[in-house]
């Protein structure tokens, strides 16, 4: 069997023989001590098996961490190291996204999935049940809390005398959180520690954390908890959220393996140890966690040079929108939605120039990461042009230009996800607005992305939205102006 890569099987046979010896003390201390105790997985696939089937399982969550699809291409912090895995051992890494988190145990268990990769956090309880890979981060958890309503209008110091600002503040408030989670765990404890009571508001596992932090920025609940490291991701898709309240010391996330599966474990713990130390490494968890993403947040003002000129490039703009037929100043309004005609700007998932191609897109269109400006406003306008012909069935001009920027914002597939489920829910789905715009709203939510119909999962539905509503005005706006 031809393998993309090499390794010493002895070596890892050694530490399995260890860890299996380890794993019967453990059942043997366990006919004693309850605690620590086990059941043992149902099925027994190891690495020898994964290699010889020539594909790894990965049970994901749809999450910003774990596994989403941006502009068709797949992307999430564990997905990206667990690709770089599956190509250091020479197979085909499977996505299996998980709709109800309370299951992940039984599925890798049960042999549905090698692994899990779900933004785990290593604890006790679950330790019982499956062993965890060598910890890639370490990171604590937060509060998620929802900043006053006129908090835009205050100073920082005014409205974060409104908000809790210790944990103790927490006793006879509402938490809502994954109730089979550390989080729930740590609420627990945590009333001990205060001496108090905390309504812990107990969500099952077909509630995503990420959704949960909607839910407080939309106000329908008041409180949740998640590790900071997700917590600043999304504080950039909702900027009305605060989550500087530290709940917990460091905690480690790993990935889940199943107890049997000891070849597999050392491989891994090999690999992430020698990985962690490498320039990709930290260069793929700064851009997750710490980088700043263009285009998420609102954009209410208006570029302008003078009372004649929307940008230095609008004889560039002009030029493209010739060859495409799109009007220049709709160009120019989605380049300032994407970087702010800014031709060096990078973003999120590696999206380059002014108008944030994808790596493996804007070859297609002619246009790399040093093209000059004008090449990538031709590039995509030239894009923007062949998502129109994409969805020649809507009749409407207009409305055929908003699926097109939706879809150059997040993907076809996404926008056809929530086209059809328009249609199932007896909405004209050849209508962009207050239509198939209001499913692209529901796609952040599991009841929806996880609907047959839909084929490509969550998406950050407030951007989509938001990207088509503010680039619609702006350009209203410039063609009464310019």
């Amino acid at each position: 069997m031809s393998r993309k890569k090499t390794f010493s099987i002895t070596s890892i046979l050694f530490v399995a023989l260890l860890l299996t010896m380890f794993s019967s003390c453990i059942m043997e201390k366990g006919k004693k001590t309850e605690e620590l105790t086990f059941e043992r997985p149902s099925v027994s696939i190891d690495l020898e098996e994964i290699l010889e089937r020539g594909k790894i399982t990965v049970l994901f969550e749809n999450s910003s961490s774990s596994y989403f699809i941006y502009k068709e291409r797949e992307m999430g912090f564990e997905y990206e190291l667990l690709k770089r895995f599956a190509d250091e051992i020479g197979v085909k890494l499977e996505v299996k996204v998980v709709k109800n988190l309370d299951n992940l145990t039984e599925m890798l268990n049960n042999g549905e999935g090698d692994l899990i990769a779900c933004n785990y956090t290593m604890t006790r309880e679950r330790s019982k049940l499956i062993s965890f890979s060598e910890p890639f981060i370490e990171t604590h958890q937060v509060l998620v809390e929802r900043k006053p309503e006129n908090w835009k209008s205050m100073k920082e110091k005014e409205w974060k005398a409104e908000m809790i600002s210790s944990p103790d503040q927490l006793a006879r408030q509402k938490v809502r959180v994954w109730k089979n989670s550390s989080y729930h765990q740590r609420l627990i404890h945590l009333q001990d520690e205060i001496g108090d009571t905390i309504y812990i508001e107990g969500a099952d596992g077909s509630v995503g954390g990420e959704e949960l932090i909607e839910m407080v920025s939309e106000g329908i609940i008041d409180y949740t908890i998640i590790e900071e490291n997700v917590a600043n991701i999304n504080k950039q898709f909702f900027d009305n959220i605060h989550a500087d309240v530290r709940l917990s010391v460091n905690q480690r996330m790993a990935f889940g393996i199943r107890k049997t599966s000891h070849l597999l474990k050392a491989k891994l713990d090999e690999w992430l140890n020698q990985f962690k130390k490498t320039s990709r490494f930290k260069y793929i968890k700064k851009r997750y966690f710490e980088s700043k993403h263009i285009g998420v947040g609102a954009k209410k003002s208006y570029a302008s040079l003078n009372g004649t000129s929307i940008s230095k490039f609008d004889s560039y703009f002009k030029n493209a929108a010739e060859e495409t037929g799109w009007d220049w100043r709709m160009i120019a309004a989605i380049s300032y939605q994407e970087s702010k005609f800014n031709p060096d700007a990078l973003s999120f998932g590696g999206a380059y120039g002014m108008m944030q191609f994808m790596p493996n897109t804007g070859p297609t269109y002619g246009v790399f990461p040093d093209s000059p400006p004008e090449v990538q406003i031709m590039g995509g306008a030239r894009k923007l042009k062949a998502d129109e012909k994409f969805w020649s069935e809507v009749p409407d001009p207009l409305e055929r230009k908003k699926f097109a920027m939706a879809s150059y914002n997040a993907g076809r597939g996404h926008i056809k996800d929530a086209q059809r489920l328009a249609k199932k829910h007896g909405l004209d789905h050849l209508r962009w607005e207050d239509n198939v715009e209001k499913m692209i709203l529901n796609l952040s939510k599991q009841e929806y992305y996880q609907d047959e119909v839909v084929r490509h999962g969550m998406i950050r539905s407030k951007i989509t939205y938001n990207y088509v509503l503010e680039v619609t005005e702006r350009y209203f706006d410039w063609v009464g102006t310019y």
